[in-house]
């Protein structure tokens, strides 16, 4: 980052910006962005000028006149890196880069560095922003080399943040990339006067673990894991992101489990600890495994996000190194360049397959128009959302069912990991009817329990009917 308020030049201008959130805007779509404030590049107006000690700009950055003692694990990319702190000749001082070397961390327990923040936020809101996923959430506050009581409780910033951005537009929201466990994730939280949402991590790995297995016992244990959180926060549910898949929240034999499973050559894993592959490769591209998984991702407690492509099930491009490699251009068509642009190049390797939107679209049976499916459903059924989820006991290792109650209605959801057809009876208790939502099946319970038929890695949302209930088509 050398210009907080810029648009990249290769993508477009101010002007093709404030249309992409008009055109948003006019399809009830509202559109958030990537906030990463932890650090800038060294190309930046501001390091520049740090550079030099007498520059009020100095304290921007965390400096040290001698190197700071290290441990093993303190490093991010340990391919790339063998330190978080780098000697910069002109300052005569290290300073502080808890990713790569040129992107030096800002000192925020700086007042003016918070104040620049606050100024972002406020401008890209003033431009019609509905808020940010806010990157590397743990870093941005934890207060690595600056003085001992700089900063009382790092939390503040983000209690800061959040006032911010609610002062300017009381709908926008940060959600936050925080990889820790569940109990210190619940903290980034806070009173609901923190982050409003958080990607849940821990489930996402634990998902993959379950996947490798066959097994649904290590996303229960996940799942009864997380903490209560405030009433209008949310965990952020998600099958891929724009990194590597990191699994390291496992442990060592568990993560060569997904290893083994979903990228066993070396050149398909990362840092030790990830994947950089997408989904569909991840599962050799079965249909059936690869609409369970979203069906499985869109039914748990929470949001469900959605990593771009993911919708037509893209592949990654191994061209690019490193954790860039799922970041390939989106294949919108089969025109040049796959749709994604008419300059000359479109920067990055394009992926390989078929998978390209206006095809789908002309294909009933295609992943993209089962995604409007599921994203109807989803947005049909706030009890996903809002209600309280129980875990139901299913009588088979490969089978996950879990209910969402809110307010007066339910909805029950049934998952198999197994290639094979399973038969399962479900607790609903009282109730007339149990509707499926993706077909025209109506279930009749007996004695609280219903019947259900699964196929080949099934996956089945019902509603339940209690007596007197109606359930609306």
């Amino acid at each position: 980052i050398t210009d907080f308020y810029g648009v990249d030049e290769r993508l477009g201008t101010a002007g093709d910006f404030a249309e992409l959130i008009r055109t948003a805007n006019d399809r009830g779509i509202r559109v958030i962005a990537d906030l990463v404030v932890n650090h800038t590049s060294d190309q930046h107006p501001w390091f520049q000028a740090a550079r030099d000690p007498a520059s009020p700009y100095h304290g921007f950055y965390v400096w040290a006149e001698e190197k700071p003692p290290e441990k093993p694990g303190d490093v991010v990319f340990p391919d790339q890196e063998d330190s978080n702190w780098r000697w910069d000749a002109k300052a005569r001082k290290w300073y502080l880069h808890r990713f790569y070397s040129h992107q030096p961390d800002l000192n925020v327990a700086n007042p003016a560095v918070r104040d620049e923040i606050a100024q972002v936020v406020g401008y890209w809101l003033q431009q019609g922003l509905a808020g940010f996923r806010v990157d590397a959430v743990p870093f941005l506050i934890e207060p690595t080399g600056t003085p001992e009581g700089a900063i009382p409780d790092p939390h503040e910033l983000l209690r800061d943040l959040r006032r911010s951005i609610g002062r300017r537009r009381g709908d926008a929201i940060l959600m936050g990339e925080v990889n820790l466990p569940p109990e210190q994730q619940r903290e980034f939280f806070g009173a609901d006067d923190e982050l409003q949402m958080v990607l849940s991590f821990t489930v996402n790995q634990a998902m993959y673990l379950a996947l490798a297995r066959g097994q649904v016992e290590p996303l229960v244990r996940a799942l009864e894991a997380l903490p209560e959180i405030p009433e209008d926060c949310q965990w952020a549910n998600f099958v891929r992101n724009h990194d590597e898949l990191t699994l390291d929240k496992l442990s060592q034999e568990e993560r060569e489990e997904v290893f083994a499973a979903f990228g066993p050559e070396p050149e398909l894993q990362l840092y030790g600890r990830g994947l950089r592959r997408r989904l569909p490769s991840m599962l050799d591209e079965d249909p059936d495994r690869i609409r369970l998984v979203y069906s499985l991702a869109f039914s748990l407690p929470g949001t469900p996000v959605l990593f771009y492509g993911e919708e037509i099930g893209m592949r990654e491009s191994l061209e690019i190194p490193g954790r860039l490699s799922v970041r390939s251009p989106m294949q919108w068509s089969s025109e040049r360049h796959r749709g994604f642009t008419t300059a000359g190049e479109p920067g990055r390797p394009l992926a390989l397959g078929a998978a390209e939107v206006a095809a789908q679209r002309r294909d009933p049976d295609s992943l993209l128009n089962w995604m409007e499916l599921l994203i109807r459903r989803r947005r049909e059924c706030p009890e996903l959302g809002w209600g309280r989820a129980t875990i139901l006991d299913a009588g088979d290792p490969a089978v996950l069912a879990h209910r969402a109650d809110w307010e007066d209605s339910t909805i029950v959801a049934v998952h198999s990991l197994a290639e094979e057809p399973r038969s399962v009876e479900i607790e609903v208790g009282e109730a007339e009817a149990v509707a499926d939502l993706f077909g025209p099946d109506e279930l009749e319970p007996r004695r609280g329990r219903v019947s259900v038929e699964l196929g080949r890695y099934g996956h089945r949302w019902f509603r339940v009917r209690r007596p007197g209930q109606r359930i609306a088509p």
